[in-house]
C-alpha cells in the first residue's frame, strides 16, 4: 500500500520523478531599479519601510487582514500603478532575519492572496523605502509583470519530492541482476583481498541504481504530463531522494493532478511521495529585477 502523506500544506505521500517539458513563463528581462535596505547601513527603529509580498493584477485597492510578518502581524494592502498592484505590509527599516516565523509569514500572506488571484511572488526579504519606489517598479516592469501574469493565470504549483529506501533497493537489485548477484556471491566466498572485486560490484551498483531511478523518473513525468501545464525537476536532496520536481497546473486540472498523483502512488509500494501544494508559482516564474542597494 502507498504510504499517505501528511498535511502542512502538504497533501500526501506518493512517488515518482524524472524530466518533463520545462515550459515556464519566461517574461522579458527587466533591470529595474529598486531600493533595498542594506543590511550594514543604521537606521533608526522609527523609519518604516514597505515590505512586498507579490505582485497581482487589480486595479482596486485591496486589503488582506493583519497577517504581515510583524510580532503583531501588520495589515496587508495593496500598492498601485495602473492595473498592477504590489502586495505590502509597513515593516521597520534593517535586516530582516530569515527566521521559520518571518518565512512562515510572508508564505502565508502569498497563499491568502492566490486564492483570488494569480500572484507573481516576490522573493523573501524584498524591502523598499517608499511607495513611490514600489509604484517606480511596477511602472518599469509594467510589461513583464503583464507577461508574466498573463501566463500564469489561473495556474498553481504543486512539489513533488520522491524518495526510496536505498538498502532495500540495492537487495532488490542484487536479487534480480544475475551479474550483480553473482559478484556479491564471489566477495562472499573469495580469499585474500576482495578490494578489485568490491570496486566492481560498487560500481555496478551505482549505474543499476541510476538507471533504476531515471526509470521511474520518466514513467511518473509521462504520467502526469496531460495533467499539467508543465514541469521543472530540481536537484534532489539526499541519498533518499530520487526526484524533487514542481509542477505547473491549471485550477481547473487540480482535482484530475491530483487523482493521477494517487494513482501512480498506489502503484509504488517501496516508493515515498512527498506531494506538497497548492503554492504560487515559484518555480516558473522568471523575472529578473536588478534591486539597488542604498
Amino acid at each position: 500500500m502507498a504510504k499517505k502523506t501528511t498535511k502542512t500544506k502538504e497533501r500526501r505521500i506518493v512517488k515518482r520523478p524524472a524530466p518533463a517539458a520545462k515550459v515556464a513563463a519566461k517574461a522579458p528581462r527587466e533591470k529595474v531599479a529598486a531600493r533595498r535596505v542594506d543590511e550594514s547601513q543604521a537606521v533608526t527603529d522609527s523609519a518604516r519601510g514597505k515590505y512586498v509580498y507579490c505582485v497581482i493584477q487589480s486595479a482596486d485597492s485591496l486589503k488582506f487582514g493583519a497577517a504581515g510578518i510583524g510580532d503583531n502581524g501588520t495589515e496587508i494592502h495593496t500598492v498601485h500603478y495602473r492595473d498592477l498592484a504590489a502586495v505590502v505590509s509597513d515593516v521597520p527599516l534593517g535586516v530582516l532575519d530569515s527566521t521559520r516565523e518571518n518565512v512562515l509569514a510572508h508564505e502565508r500572506v502569498n497563499e491568502i492572496v492566490m486564492r483570488d488571484h494569480t500572484v507573481i511572488p516576490m522573493s523573501f526579504g524584498t524591502i523598499f523605502k517608499t511607495r513611490d519606489d514600489i509604484v517606480q517598479l511596477l511602472r518599469s516592469a509594467y510589461d513583464a509583470f503583464g507577461d508574466v501574469l498573463s501566463k500564469m493565470r489561473d495556474k498553481m504549483e504543486f512539489g513533488l519530492k520522491v524518495l526510496w529506501d536505498r538498502d532495500s533497493i540495492v537487495k532488490d537489485i542484487e536479487d534480480e541482476d544475475e551479474g550483480i548477484h553473482r559478484l556479491k556471491n564471489e566477495i562472499a566466498l573469495q580469499k585474500g583481498s576482495t578490494y578489485f572485486a568490491r570496486m566492481q560490484y560498487g560500481r555496478a551498483i551505482d549505474a543499476a541504481l541510476q538507471s533504476r531511478s531515471e526509470r521511474y523518473g520518466s514513467e511518473i513525468l509521462d504520467r502526469l504530463r496531460d495533467v499539467a501545464v508543465a514541469s521543472r525537476i530540481n536537484k534532489p536532496i539526499g541519498d533518499k531522494m530520487i526526484m524533487n520536481a514542481a509542477f505547473l497546473v491549471s485550477r481547473d486540472q487540480e482535482a484530475a493532478f491530483d487523482a493521477r498523483v494517487k494513482s501512480i502512488a498506489a502503484e509504488h509500494d517501496k516508493l515515498t511521495f512527498k506531494y506538497t501544494g497548492p503554492w504560487p508559482p515559484y518555480n516558473f516564474v522568471n523575472i529578473r529585477l536588478k534591486l539597488e542597494r542604498v
